[in-house]
């Protein structure tokens, strides 16, 4: 399955942005040993050349944006809409779910309700669409404002695998 997530960076220049975000997303694919991977891969959109992926998939995304440019906040928007979404289905099944199942039931995660419970208390991941420049997902809107207060900020989108 393929996802669009984004990093927000703080950088002086699109170039700069770009390496800081790629250093975010190696970390979320488990580039390095201490690094464990929540994605298989990811396409950045300066790359060219992946039939199924970044602007083959997507179309034609800024390869960065300043958050505070219109591009940035049509971004910023997209990422944190799909992020409260994926949060809220999740919830809901949860709350659907718990009562009407037994202990045994959640156990055997019937209708994937442990799954929903997983996904709405991860940190990283497919159910989270922001993240900050450590690969920390952005989960919460004081998480996002902390974010934001910093000046120079960037949003890079990739498109990644899981």
């Amino acid at each position: 399955m393929h996802q669009l997530i984004y990093a927000l960076v703080e950088a002086p220049t699109e170039d700069s942005a770009l390496a800081e975000a790629r250093m975010t997303f190696d970390r979320l694919v488990g580039a390095t040993p201490h690094d464990a991977a929540v994605f298989d891969y990811y396409v950045t959109f300066d790359m060219d050349g992946h039939a199924t992926a970044g602007r083959d998939r997507w179309g034609d995304l800024p390869v960065a944006a300043r958050v505070n440019s219109t591009e940035g906040q049509a971004l910023l928007e997209r990422g944190w809409t799909a992020t409260v979404a994926e949060f809220e289905r999740n919830l809901e099944k949860i709350r659907e779910s718990i009562c009407e199942y037994s202990t045994e039931d959640v156990m055997r995660d019937r209708n994937l309700i442990r799954h929903a419970c997983y996904n709405l208390g991860a940190y990283r991941g497919p159910s989270l669409y922001l993240y900050d420049r450590h690969g920390d997902g952005i989960r919460d809107p004081g998480h996002l404002e902390r974010v934001l207060d910093t000046s120079e900020l960037w949003i890079v989108p990739a498109d990644v695998h899981y």
